[in-house]
């Protein structure tokens, strides 16, 4: 993947979850929609369970990347909605995205991503949706 990670100087460092900025020469972005907590027969997965519902999330981006020939590598930037977010639910954030890493193999890319708490999702037992940006040569 032709993409750099970067935490610029003169700017806060973020948490260890992901980098600031990404610097691309991949010559096509790829936008995928939200991906929500269902398995491939609709059916919801971790009802009440944040960390749970993310882990989905992120084998469903991994799943529709794998139809393209791209990985998780190749994600530039992810924004996560989240439901009547509160910094309290940092932990259950943290395990979330960690167990969602682990099941795609992903070691060390933490492209820039964005947090933004909601009212609600298109279903009422949606606990959060990720969105990805990727790059591929």
């Amino acid at each position: 993947m032709p993409t750099t990670l970067v935490n610029p100087p003169g700017l806060a460092t973020p948490p260890d979850l992901y980098h600031t900025m990404s610097i691309t020469t991949a010559s096509r972005l790829v936008f995928l929609a939200g991906q929500v907590a269902v398995n491939a027969d609709g059916n919801l997965v971790g009802d009440g369970d944040l960390a749970a519902q993310l882990e989905q999330c992120y084998a469903n981006i991994g799943t529709a990347l794998a139809e393209i020939g791209a990985t998780f590598a190749d994600v530039v930037k992810v924004t996560i909605y989240a439901v009547e977010w509160t910094p309290d639910k940092f932990p259950q954030l943290e395990e979330g995205i960690a167990r969602g890493s682990t099941r795609l193999g992903i070691e060390s890319a933490r492209p820039p991503g964005t947090l933004v708490g909601v009212a609600a999702l298109a279903a009422p037992d949606y606990l959060v949706e990720v969105e990805v940006i990727a790059a591929i040569d």
